[in-house]
């Protein structure tokens, strides 16, 4: 029988709740921001891990907050934070994905004409000076498409990496834990 796979957990050890969010946001706590720091070390955190790793988050508070159950509450936030996080990388990404296939409607286009440009000087012209023309028409023609190239290529992977964390942290089992209630 398989062995099951390794959780990688975060500890996340605080003094109080307030720690964890962002204090100039005034919305309720279930709606709020991450704090910066948190924000980063969560993510950095889970970056480390390869896609598909089962994540857990550790909270240990020194003061409970007066609320009876804060399990439930930063769960949720957590959650809700990085469900938006995900939903704002995947703009990101349908963005990024449609400038790329702008990008490649308009270097085909560009393309397409430096190479009928070239082949028209190919065709009428054979003085060695007209060769460079016809060189550099279609060396220009083929550097129009880096960007689209570079789109599809390199830039989107990243984005959707960074989503695919999103979503798994806006699922992660988060337990929270405290000092023994009196």
């Amino acid at each position: 029988m398989p062995a099951a796979p390794q959780v990688h957990r975060l500890d996340l050890r605080l003094r109080e709740l307030a720690q964890l969010f962002n204090s100039l946001d005034p919305t309720p706590f279930l709606h709020r921001d991450l704090g910066a720091d948190a924000e980063e070390y969560i993510e950095s955190w889970a970056m480390e891990h390869r896609p598909g790793s089962r994540l857990q988050i550790n909270v240990h508070l020194q003061q409970l907050p007066p609320d009876p159950d804060p399990q439930a509450l930063i769960a949720e936030a957590i959650h809700n934070y990085f469900r938006y996080k995900a939903e704002l990388a995947r703009r990101e990404l349908r963005h990024l994905l449609g400038i790329g296939r702008e990008s490649l409607l308009i270097g085909l286009a560009f393309l397409a004409l430096c190479l009928a440009a070239a082949g028209l000087v190919d065709r009428y012209a054979s003085a060695p000076l007209l060769a460079f023309g016809r060189e550099s028409l279609t060396i220009a023609g083929w550097v129009a498409m880096w960007r689209p190239i570079q789109v599809f290529l390199y830039d989107w992977w990243p984005i959707n990496r960074r989503r695919r964390v999103y979503l798994a942290l806006g699922h992660v089992p988060v337990h929270v834990s405290g000092p023994p209630r009196p």
